[in-house]
C-alpha cells in the first residue's frame, strides 16, 4: 500500500492590498503551478497587505513559493508602498505549515530549501520559527522589529547577517522571513473608537510579551477609520479565539471602549470555530458530526 505524499500549507504575506490587478497577477502566478491549490486570499487596503493561502505536496509548494517570489519582485516596489501594517519586504513573510502526513521538521526543511532558492533570486532571507538558525531569530517579531528600516540597521551586526541572499537590502525588494510554524489564526477586533492609542494599549496588555495571554501576539493599528487590535493566535490549545476576544473586550471596557466587530484573516481550522461556537452558544456538545456540510462531505468522499 502506497501512503499519500505529505501535504504542506504556505501562508505568505505580500505588501500589496490595494491594486486588484497586481494582486490578481501574483495569485494567478501561484495558482498556475501544477499541483497547487489556492485556498484563499485576503487583501486589506489599509494594511496594504495581502495574505495568500495555498497548499500541496512539497515540490509543488516549493515551486509555488518561487513563482510567488518572482511575481512579487516584478509587480511590487517597497519604496512606493505604505500601509498601517509594519513591513520589511515585498514578499514579507513566507511560513510553511505541516498538514497531513508532514512533521514540523519536514516543514522546517522545506523552509530552508525555499530560503536558499529565494536567496539565489536576490532576496535577503531570514529563517524563523522551527527553521531558525539561531535562538534569537526564532520569533518573527524579533526579525521584523522596526520594519525595513530596522532590518537595514541590523545588517551590520554579525548576529543579524541574512541566512541566504545578499548582505545588503535592495530598497525596492526588502527582506523576507521564511519559516516553519504550527497553524496560526489571524484575528482582528475593531473598536468603536478612532483613537489608535486605545488599541495599542489593549495590544500591550493582552499579548504574551506584555504579560497577557500565552501564544498571543497583538498590535494596535488604525484601519478604515477605526482602532483595530490585530492578533495572531499561535497555539489555539493555549489561547483559543473566544479567550482572545474576551481579553480585548475586558481591556477595552477599562478604557471606555468596546468591540464593534471582528475579522478573520485567512483560514481557521474547524475545531477553532466549533470551540468558539460552543462557548458563545453555551452548547454542551458541538463537534464536526453536528455540522451538515461535514456530513455531506463524508457522504461524497
Amino acid at each position: 500500500m502506497t501512503l499519500p505524499a505529505p501535504l504542506f500549507e504556505a501562508v505568505p504575506n505580500f505588501s500589496e492590498g490595494r491594486d486588484a490587478a497586481k494582486i490578481s497577477r501574483i495569485v494567478d502566478a501561484v495558482g498556475g503551478v501544477p499541483g497547487i491549490r489556492v485556498l484563499g486570499v485576503h487583501s486589506d487596503p489599509d494594511h496594504n497587505r495581502s495574505v495568500l493561502t495555498f497548499a500541496g505536496e512539497e515540490e509543488a509548494v516549493l515551486s509555488g513559493a518561487m513563482a510567488l517570489a518572482r511575481s512579487c519582485a516584478v509587480e511590487l516596489d517597497l519604496t512606493s508602498q505604505a500601509g498601517e501594517h509594519p513591513r520589511m519586504g515585498v514578499l514579507d513573510v513566507l511560513p510553511f505549515v505541516p498538514l497531513a502526513g508532514a512533521t514540523m521538521e519536514d516543514a522546517a526543511g522545506l523552509a530552508r530549501r525555499a530560503g536558499e532558492v529565494l536567496g539565489s533570486l536576490g532576496y535577503v532571507v531570514f529563517l524563523y520559527g522551527a527553521a531558525a538558525s539561531a535562538p534569537h531569530r526564532r520569533d518573527l517579531p524579533d526579525i521584523r522589529r522596526g520594519g525595513y528600516e530596522g532590518v537595514a540597521e541590523r545588517l551590520s551586526d554579525p548576529r543579524w547577517r541574512p541566512d541566504y541572499g545578499p548582505w545588503m537590502l535592495d530598497p525596492g525588494r526588502g527582506a523576507v522571513a521564511v519559516g516553519a510554524r504550527p497553524f496560526l489564526v489571524a484575528f482582528n477586533a475593531f473598536l468603536d473608537t478612532d483613537d489608535v492609542e486605545v488599541a495599542r494599549t489593549i495590544a500591550r496588555r493582552i499579548r504574551e510579551s506584555g504579560g497577557g495571554l500565552p501564544a498571543l501576539k497583538a498590535l494596535g493599528l488604525l484601519v478604515d477609520g477605526r482602532a483595530q487590535v490585530s492578533m495572531n493566535l499561535t497555539d489555539l490549545s493555549l489561547t483559543p479565539i473566544h479567550l482572545a476576544l474576551e481579553a480585548v473586550r475586558s481591556a477595552a471596557s477599562d478604557l471606555g471602549a468596546s468591540v464593534e466587530s471582528t475579522e478573520l484573516v485567512g483560514l481557521a481550522p474547524l475545531p477553532a470555530i466549533l470551540d468558539a461556537a460552543r462557548h458563545y452558544l453555551g452548547l454542551r456538545e458541538l463537534g464536526p458530526e453536528h455540522v451538515l456540510e461535514t456530513n455531506l462531505h463524508d457522504l461524497s468522499s
